[in-house]
């Protein structure tokens, strides 16, 4: 496994050790030893999450608060889909920067979102699903979000018109009205 810290250090890209042959391929999507030797991180995942999107379907961007948070660890395991994580911890120097890679069933590529980060993806494939672990349980009492479209953040995302949203995410706040870390 391999780890490359993005523009926004917390942010890490992982890079699994993948085997292949003639009968197709092998590779530990988790292995917590191989994890923690890679980025010297110690997580505690508690729940995977499985969600698949249309092309154009956009979810995000998602949070959870305090003292609820979740750091996420997030691979594309068919099509593919352009995955942003935002700071938004106030008294981070990266406070409202944002970072962003395409992940797809072939590079196998994943990415770390530790809590106190803003996460969305769009679907880039005509079909694309993403597996995604996190370090702290679903609770509908500390979920928040954050406009897509920001202009604060500026996220550059690679579609065309409009994408396919959610109420919830049609009607997100933008990030100076929303609850955040400290």
């Amino acid at each position: 496994m391999r780890s490359t810290q993005l523009e926004i250090p917390d942010v890490i890209l992982i890079e699994p050790k993948v085997f292949e042959d003639d009968r197709g391929f092998f590779f530990e999507a988790w292995n917590s030893q191989s994890f923690w030797s890679a980025t010297g991180l110690d997580v505690d995942f508690v729940q995977d999450n499985h969600s698949g999107s249309h092309r154009h379907v956009l979810r995000g961007l998602h949070y959870q608060v305090q003292p609820v948070p979740q750091g996420k660890l997030v691979r594309a395991v068919k099509g593919s889909v352009f995955d942003v994580a935002v700071d938004i911890r106030e008294s981070s120097p990266t406070f409202g920067e944002w970072v962003g890679v395409e992940l797809t069933e072939d590079n196998r590529k994943q990415l770390w979102i530790p809590p106190g980060f803003a996460h969305g993806f769009v679907a880039l494939s005509d079909w694309a699903e993403i597996l995604y672990k996190t370090t702290g349980f679903y609770s509908a009492d500390h979920d928040r979000s954050i406009r897509w479209d920001d202009p604060d953040i500026g996220i550059e995302w690679p579609i065309d018109g409009e994408p396919i949203l959610s109420e919830k995410d049609h009607t997100a706040p933008l990030l100076r009205d929303t609850e955040l870390f400290a």
